[in-house]
């Protein structure tokens, strides 16, 4: 059932970035949505046991790095190892966004937001985040949509 609704409901492939104090942290996320307009708000489905998770708690504030097409091995550097264990951010280029939030050099837009409302929804968490700070940082880039082959191969 799970590759089915993969392969029937397409997202971008976004990189979700927190600063908890001297703690930072990203991770690979495809569940996330704008849930509206006034006030601009977006939504992170994130489960429980991510190193980001908690950060996101601590913090009150998450940014979503949106990816292009070309960008599927910083995706993948952030979804597969646990920020717990190690820095994801060594080696990678990024400025920080008005709370602090890492945006990544290679994201073609970011959006920061402060969490408004926390979610239970089965096995993940919500996080509902009211925006804060937002650019498009290239034009014209061609989102990386998640499809699972591409990061899991088939099944």
């Amino acid at each position: 059932m799970q590759e089915l609704i993969t392969k029937t409901i397409l997202t971008g492939v976004t990189v979700v970035t927190v600063r908890s104090g001297d703690k930072t942290n990203g991770m690979t996320a495809a569940w996330v949505t704008q849930v509206s307009l006034k006030p601009a708000m977006i939504a992170v489905s994130i489960a429980p046991q991510r190193h980001t998770h908690g950060l996101i708690k601590e913090s009150g504030y998450f940014c979503i790095n949106a990816l292009p097409v070309e960008s599927k091995d910083v995706a993948k550097h952030f979804g597969f190892k646990s920020g717990r264990k190690t820095d994801k951010f060594k080696g990678m280029r990024y400025t920080n966004a008005i709370k602090g939030s890492p945006i990544l050099e290679s994201a073609y837009a970011y959006v920061e937001c402060e969490v408004v409302h926390t979610y239970e929804a089965g096995d993940h968490t919500l996080f509902i985040g009211s925006v804060i700070d937002s650019a498009e940082l290239k034009k014209d880039a061609n989102p990386l949509i998640f499809r699972w082959n591409d990061f899991f191969g088939k099944k």
